[in-house]
């Protein structure tokens, strides 16, 4: 008998404490260091928002070697090793003096989020559980999607009260306590390099093999293009909100809602995706976005109604988004290979990373004074329905191929 994650409770739970802590002491904490580093290191904005794009540049390069490891067996050592970094790192950054230096010390962040976050677990949880994942990746996910409601007011009020300098330091013994501790000791008796005998036969197809398959270029595309999506519109969500009519209060409230949202997604798809064929839910989630994006689209166009499509595309994103990251991080897994899963998805590390950069400049970029964000949130919507239908293709291929 398989073990199944059901039976494994404390693990899953352990490694979404340790994901909650890593979202938020590192990722989360970008934004509130940046003013206080500005003003101490004299950096322009740009300087400063650099040293995030370089953090997000590492993950992506070292997300393919990580997942090489992970294949391999090597989990423990890995996420152990990259709350490690991430301890250390934390700890230099409290010392730093210079822009070089600040650089330096998001370059070593990026590494280590990249063995420590989303990517990296799910695939321990795909390896140990290949025939009971996707609950235990909703668990984990809707636990880091706590990780800003806990730790930006947390960080917050360490920055208020010890000033930034000190209050990384206790970020960084988070790390060094906790998530590492918790990494070396849960991920003991690691699977070998394969996952289990009914995948014996996929895991002698080289990687090559899997790399070059229709539906694994499929599943990138569906990945790539909805990750960029998704990570241009919060660059810009604020704009976007006063552009349509909404009263200030309702431009700074409604974006703080969106991390409510996407957990809220998250625990209807815990409750009642078992209702639902997990093939249709899969095609029906992304198409949640494209959805919000022609609300928002058709929202000048109905004057009094216009703030109520507005909210309807808030509701579809929040909700779509969050439950988006199950899909996206059960795809490769469930419709091109799972015995390799790890090295597939971080062969996509690099271009979701350039997606992710690209999407917020191309936006802002489409940009104009009359017809403001219709040009790019038309494409963005051209962007994801291409998406969707790459995955529903992907979906076809796998039926016709099992």
């Amino acid at each position: 008998m398989h073990a199944t994650a059901r039976n494994h409770p404390q693990l899953i739970g352990w490694l979404s404490l340790a994901q909650l802590i890593s979202w938020g002491s590192v990722f989360y904490a970008f934004s509130l260091l940046l003013e206080p580093v500005e003003r101490e290191l004299g950096l322009s904005r740009a300087q400063s928002s650099l040293g995030f794009s370089l953090a997000l540049l590492a993950e992506g390069l070292l997300a393919y070697p990580v997942g090489r490891l992970i294949d391999r067996g090597h989990e423990r050592a890995v996420m152990t090793g990259g709350s490690l970094l991430l301890a250390l790192c934390l700890a230099l950054h409290s010392g730093i003096h210079s822009m070089a230096g600040f650089y330096a010390v998001w370059l070593g962040l990026g590494a280590g989020l990249a063995a420590t976050l989303y990517p990296p677990v799910f695939a321990v949880v795909i390896r140990r559980f290949p025939n009971d994942f996707r609950r235990a990746i909703i668990t984990i996910t809707f636990l880091g999607g706590l990780a800003s409601t806990v730790f930006i007011p947390l960080t917050a009020w360490l920055i208020q009260a010890l000033g930034w300098r000190q209050a990384l330091l206790v970020l960084a013994a988070l790390q060094l306590l906790v998530c590492a501790p918790l990494h070396a000791l849960v991920l003991r008796h690691a699977p070998p390099g394969q996952t289990h005998v009914a995948n014996q036969a996929a895991a002698s197809v080289p990687l090559k093999h899997h790399l070059l398959s229709a539906p694994f270029l499929l599943v990138g595309l569906f990945i790539v293009l909805l990750m960029a999506v998704t990570a241009a519109l919060p660059a810009h969500m604020v704009s976007l909100l006063r552009e349509n009519g909404l009263a200030e209060t309702w431009v700074i409230a409604v974006p703080a809602a969106i991390g409510v949202l996407q957990v809220l997604g998250r625990l209807l798809l815990y409750f009642f995706e078992q209702h639902l064929d997990l093939h249709l839910a899969n095609r029906l989630i992304p198409g949640l976005i494209p959805l919000g994006l022609l609300a928002l689209l058709a929202a000048p166009w109905f004057g009094s109604a216009q703030v109520t499509l507005v909210l309807l595309f808030v509701l579809l994103y929040g909700m779509g988004n969050g439950m988006l990251t199950i899909v996206k991080g059960t795809a490769v897994a469930e419709y091109v290979d799972r015995s390799q899963v790890a090295s597939l998805n971080g062969a996509l590390g690099v271009p979701m990373a350039l997606g992710r950069a690209t999407a917020p400049w191309l936006l802002g970029l489409l940009w104009a004074p009359s017809g403001g964000y219709a040009a790019g949130l038309w494409l963005m919507l051209g962007l994801s329905l291409i998406g969707v239908v790459a995955l529903a293709r992907a979906q076809q291929l796998a039926r016709q191929r099992r």
